[in-house]
């Protein structure tokens, strides 16, 4: 178990992804994204396992949340600054979204 301590030291932030590409570089099957997270925080990028769901031009103007303080990785050729979360399904990976649009940079608590 991890104290409530531990989990208030993650940041979640709502983003809406403004460019998705194909990875080719990625070891397995991935999207390059591109995500808004407003004035704040600006666009980070992150490259995202979701190919089985999801196609490129689907993913524009979609809002995810993603965490924005976990140490930056490189996937392939892609410098990812944040962890776009999601549920695995026997389909695949399956965003998290709200029921409402909300500001981009919106904190997840």
């Amino acid at each position: 178990m991890i104290e409530l301590k531990d989990f208030d030291k993650i940041d979640m932030r709502v983003g809406t992804i403004i460019e998705a590409s194909i990875n080719k570089k990625a070891r397995n099957k991935a999207y390059k994204l591109k995500i808004d997270l407003g004035s704040e925080l600006g666009v980070k990028k992150s490259s995202a396992q979701i190919t089985d769901l999801y196609t490129c031009e689907n993913l524009i103007g979609k809002q995810v949340i993603v965490v924005t303080n976990f140490e930056p990785i490189y996937i392939g050729d892609v410098k990812s600054e944040v962890r776009v979360l999601g549920a695995d399904t026997e389909d695949g990976v399956v965003l998290l979204k709200l029921d409402r649009t909300v500001l981009n940079g919106a904190k997840i608590f």
